[in-house]
């Protein structure tokens, strides 16, 4: 997959974060759009599959979380990656259920420099591409 190609989809409730990381995806030649809430991002990809899904862990009380979107993705869009982000202490707990349950999820911590995403994207979209999640635990 080419990084002029690739389809990009950043989740975060932060308006700023997720606007800024869409901005600087485009600028290096992905085809990102933001989006701010879980649904909203599930409605998005019913109709927009994408290559790569960012997301936060944690959103709003009673919202489900960005690892529970990420396992309902991982469902109807097997070939997605995924990239984890957050800054919450509650996401090792989140993480855990869903190694529990067989999902293992590529994740970063908050703050993140936008060139460490854009690392973590080269090499996940790279032609040999990264271990399948569910198959072995990313560091």
């Amino acid at each position: 997959m080419n990084v002029e190609k690739a389809k990009v989809l950043v989740l975060d409730d932060e308006r700023s974060v997720a606007d800024t990381m869409t901005q600087i995806l485009r600028l290096y030649g992905y085809s990102a759009t933001a989006a701010y809430d879980p649904l909203q991002a599930i409605e998005w990809l019913s109709s927009h599959p994408c290559d790569v899904l960012i997301a936060d862990v944690v959103f709003e009380p009673g919202q489900m979380s960005g690892i529970e979107l990420a396992i309902r993705l991982r469902a109807t869009l097997p070939d997605c990656k995924i990239l984890l982000i957050s800054g919450n202490n509650s996401t090792s707990e989140l993480l855990q259920r869903a190694a529990e349950q067989g999902f293992w999820f590529d994740i970063l911590a908050k703050p993140v420099h936008p060139s460490i995403v854009l690392e973590r994207l080269t090499w996940m979209i790279s032609p040999s591409g990264p271990i399948p999640a569910g198959h072995s635990p990313v560091s």
